[in-house]
């Protein structure tokens, strides 16, 4: 063993107790992860930690030894990323979805003092949240139907903006794009049933009040605790 081995394997090992405090969100693009997080952050109080608003920091905090998939990534054009590929290469080569940089996400976790905080985002694969749970009701990943997504991706579309507009064919790049994720749904969806974890499907027929209702009994929270 060499040293500081030891030490290591401990602090991972105390790693679940170290993160009681927190409520993972997972799931597909489009699920709702965020409007639910921040709704659960304002009715306890809690802390919101959003995966996405951090990605640009965490690239910067990246070695293309450490997130090989990330840089070649940013090597790219945008029609080498989203038209040229198809979406089962852009699935198997997207470095969030290969799990590059989640320890960062742990490290920032760990700086912030103990309180409770909800994290929510797609990074939050099911097999590398699994071994931080202590408990585990502290995680759900949402998983939105393809009426579900396509409802969603409608009502935030805006014509000429987004990076599919940065292509040389953003019809193209949107069905690649939206074919990708339904595969990662799909994959979050096995993986969660072999892993025995909390999944929630989310159709067009489920209100923003009652999936924010599953998911507070998701996580055995009181509806009225802490409401003020």
């Amino acid at each position: 063993m060499q040293p500081g081995e030891h030490e290591e394997v401990a602090d991972v090992a105390q790693l679940p107790a170290r993160l009681r405090h927190v409520y993972w969100i997972g799931g597909g693009s489009g699920a709702g992860k965020s409007t639910i997080a921040r709704r659960l952050a304002d009715r306890y109080g809690w802390r919101l930690y959003a995966t996405d608003d951090v990605m640009r920091d965490h690239v910067g905090r990246t070695t293309p030894e450490q997130a090989p998939f990330l840089h070649e990534f940013i090597a790219m054009d945008m029609d080498e990323r989203w038209v040229n590929r198809s979406p089962h290469v852009m699935l198997e080569t997207f470095h969030w979805f290969r799990g590059e940089g989640f320890g960062l996400i742990v490290e920032d976790l760990l700086r912030l003092p103990r309180e409770p905080c909800v994290v929510e985002g797609f990074r939050l694969l099911p097999h590398l949240v699994k071994p931080l749970l202590a408990a585990s009701d502290h995680a759900v990943w949402l998983l939105p139907t393809p009426d579900f997504r396509q409802a969603a991706i409608r009502n935030r579309a805006v014509p000429g903006e987004g990076f599919v507009w940065k292509t040389s064919d953003p019809a193209k790049a949107g069905r690649n794009v939206a074919e990708r994720d339904r595969m990662f749904t799909s994959l979050l969806q096995e993986e969660t049933e072999r892993l025995r974890l909390r999944a929630i499907e989310v159709d067009t027929t489920m209100t923003e009040d009652e999936l924010a209702e599953r998911v507070t009994t998701a996580f055995r929270l009181q509806p009225h605790a802490a409401e003020s």
